[in-house]
């Protein structure tokens, strides 16, 4: 994806030289992929929950809280998406 991103920029650099609109197209496809291209890229593999997304909880109610959420995040995922949470169990267990 990223060559061909550049492979347009440098396409719209170089039609630049007659129309400068070009070159601010150009520079409008770099801040496009740089803002959301990289990381749409990276969001497409496979959905995984982070284990500690935050901060660290300051204390053990803070602690249980986070955890009894997040099984409950767990729980809700494999019971809408059972087919992938099978198929990501035994990945797991294959490893």
């Amino acid at each position: 994806m990223g060559t061909i991103i550049f492979s347009g920029t440098v396409v719209l650099v170089v039609l630049g030289f007659g129309n400068h609109l070009y070159w601010l197209a150009a520079v409008a496809v770099l801040f496009l992929y740089v803002q959301y291209g990289r990381d749409a890229s990276t969001k497409t593999s496979a959905p995984t929950t982070p284990s500690s997304p935050g901060p660290a909880p300051t204390s053990y109610k803070a602690y249980r809280d986070r955890r009894d959420q997040q099984a409950k995040w767990e729980r809700r995922y494999r019971r809408e998406r059972p087919l992938e949470s099978r198929r990501q169990q035994r990945e797991r267990t294959s490893k």
